[in-house]
């Protein structure tokens, strides 16, 4: 079992529920946003070991929120993978550009989701 944290900010509850029960089974501790208002409120008193970051948000969305996590002393060594449906040329460079460890594309392939995770943390 695993002692580490793992943010998931996600809007679409389906996504959000698919994250949590893949990533428990492996036994990660879920902490669990649906806007970006509510990711930094979250922020501001957890340090998660990892976060997997929804690009298209409702009010901040993703890229904003991940700059903002960067900037921050406290939070910018925290890895972050973008999870996201976007998948035009040049998006993965822009969002790798924000400061972004790694892109998984949706739909998320629940074989490779925990890997990704273990291999971030491992490295944090």
């Amino acid at each position: 079992m695993s002692d580490k944290n793992v943010m998931v900010v996600e809007d679409n509850e389906k996504n959000r529920k698919l994250m949590r029960v893949v990533l428990k089974a492996k036994g990660y501790n879920i902490i669990e946003a649906a806007t970006g208002e509510e990711a930094l409120n979250l922020l501001k008193n957890q340090k998660p070991d990892i976060i997997l970051m929804d690009i298209q948000l409702p009010g901040i969305d993703g890229l904003t929120l991940i700059r903002q996590i960067k900037a921050s002393v406290i939070t910018k060594d925290i890895p972050i993978i973008a999870v996201t449906a976007y998948a035009m040329k040049g998006d993965e460079q822009k969002i790798l550009d924000t400061g972004c460890n790694a892109y998984i594309s949706k739909p998320i392939n629940t074989q490779e989701l925990p890997l990704i995770v273990e291999k971030y943390i491992k490295k944090s």
